[in-house]
C-alpha cells in the first residue's frame, strides 16, 4: 500500500468510526447494524431493514440523517397510498394577469435520506414509484424527468411477521438494494440501558459529526479501493455458484435455490467488500472481506423453492455453505 493509500484508509476509518459512536448514543447494542447501515451509506446503495416493531429501525434512520447533516423524509406505506404521495405531482397554478400553468410540485423522495416504513405495506403500484428514484436519482412524472441532488439513500423497513395486509417486494426491487439488514432482538443488557436511557429525564440525541462533502469524500475513496484479481474471481464465483446449472453451483444451489444472484449482486458484494477493507486499514480487498459481505449483500438476492422453506434452511445458511463450497473447489481449508 502506498502512502496516499494508507492515509485515505486511516481518514475513512477515522469518519466512520466517528460516525458509528455518535449513533451509539442513540441506538443502544445493535452492532452489526449500524455497522452495516454505515457501508451501505459509504458505498452508496440504498439498504432494507428488517425486523419486528419496536427494535429502533426508524430510529437509526433519522440519527443517521442527523449525524451526516443530510434532509430526512419519511413516508409512512400504507395501501392507500399513491405514486404522487412518493413521487410529486403536477398542479395547475394561477398566475399574474390570470394565466395559468401546471407546475411540478416535488415530493418526498426529492431528500437525501428516504425511509420508506413499512414499505411492504403499499401496493405493487405504489412500491414501483420508487424504482425509477433508487436506480437513476430521478423521477419522471408527466413525461418530465426530475433529477434527485446527490446525495441519495433509500434505507426502507419492512415487518416479516404480520404479513396480512402486505404485499411482498418483487424481486426486481429487492435488486435495488444494496444491503438487506437483519435487525434482531437486543440482549437482556442491551435492553436494560434502553429503558435507563428512555425513560429519564432526559433522552441522548446524536449530533452533527460529518457532511456532505465528507460523505461523497468517503464514497469515492471506497471505489478506489484496489481488488486484486483473485479476489475477484473469488467474490465472482460465490456469484455463479448460487446460479442453478452453473458449473460452479453446489448442490444445495441445485436443491434449493431456484433463482440466483443477478450482476448487482456481485457489484454489491465487491463495493461492500472495499469498505470493510478500509474499515481494517487496507487499501485492498481480501478475501475475508468479501465473505464479511456476503450475507447483507445476498440474502435477498437469492430467491429459494419450497423445499428448502420445508428443511427449514433459510438464504443465510446457503450463502455459508455456497462459501464453503467455493473455498472447497480452490482447495482452501475450511474452518469451522
Amino acid at each position: 500500500m502506498n502512502t496516499d493509500g494508507k492515509e485515505l484508509a486511516v481518514w475513512f476509518q477515522e469518519q466512520f468510526s466517528t460516525l458509528k459512536n455518535e449513533l451509539g448514543k442513540v441506538i443502544v447494542g445493535q452492532h452489526e447494524v449500524v455497522e452495516n447501515a454505515l457501508v451501505a451509506v459509504a458505498a452508496g446503495g440504498h439498504a432494507l431493514l428488517e425486523g419486528v416493531p419496536g427494535l429502533g429501525k426508524t430510529l437509526l434512520v433519522r440519527a443517521l440523517s442527523q449525524t451526516l447533516s443530510l434532509n430526512f423524509s419519511r413516508i409512512q406505506f400504507t395501501p392507500d397510498l399513491m405514486p404522487a404521495d412518493v413521487t410529486g405531482t403536477n398542479i395547475l397554478s394561477e398566475l399574474e394577469g390570470g394565466q395559468r400553468n401546471f407546475s411540478f410540485r416535488p415530493g418526498p423522495v426529492f431528500t437525501n435520506i428516504l425511509l420508506a416504513d413499512e414499505i411492504n405495506r403499499a401496493t405493487p403500484k405504489t412500491q414501483s414509484a420508487l424504482l425509477e428514484a433508487m436506480q437513476e436519482s430521478s423521477v419522471t412524472v408527466a413525461g418530465k424527468r426530475h433529477p434527485i441532488e446527490p446525495p441519495f439513500w433509500v434505507l426502507a423497513t419492512q415487518n416479516p411477521i404480520e404479513q396480512e395486509g402486505t404485499y411482498p417486494l418483487p424481486e426486481a426491487q429487492l435488486d435495488r438494494f444494496f444491503f438487506k439488514i437483519l435487525v434482531t432482538y437486543p440482549s437482556l443488557e442491551d435492553l436494560r440501558e434502553i429503558v435507563d436511557r428512555t425513560t429519564g429525564i432526559e433522552t441522548p440525541q446524536p449530533q452533527a459529526v460529518a457532511d456532505k462533502e465528507t460523505l461523497l469524500k468517503m464514497q469515492r475513496i471506497v471505489r478506489e479501493v484496489r481488488v486484486a484479481e483473485n479476489v475477484e474471481d473469488y467474490a465472482l464465483k460465490l456469484i455463479v455458484a448460487t446460479h442453478p446449472g452453473s458449473p460452479y453451483a453446489a448442490a444445495d444451489t441445485q436443491r434449493y435455490i431456484r433463482y440466483g444472484s443477478s450482476p448487482r449482486g456481485a457489484q454489491s458484494l465487491i463495493l461492500a467488500s472495499k469498505v470493510f477493507a478500509l474499515l481494517d486499514g487496507r487499501y485492498n480487498v481480501s478475501r475475508e472481506d468479501v465473505q464479511r459481505a456476503a450475507k447483507p449483500a445476498l440474502r435477498h438476492r437469492i430467491l429459494l423453492n419450497f423445499e428448502a422453506e420445508a428443511d427449514g434452511i433459510d438464504s443465510d445458511q446457503i450463502i455459508e455453505r455456497l462459501m464453503d463450497h467455493v473455498k472447497r473447489a480452490e482447495g482452501e481449508p475450511i474452518t469451522v
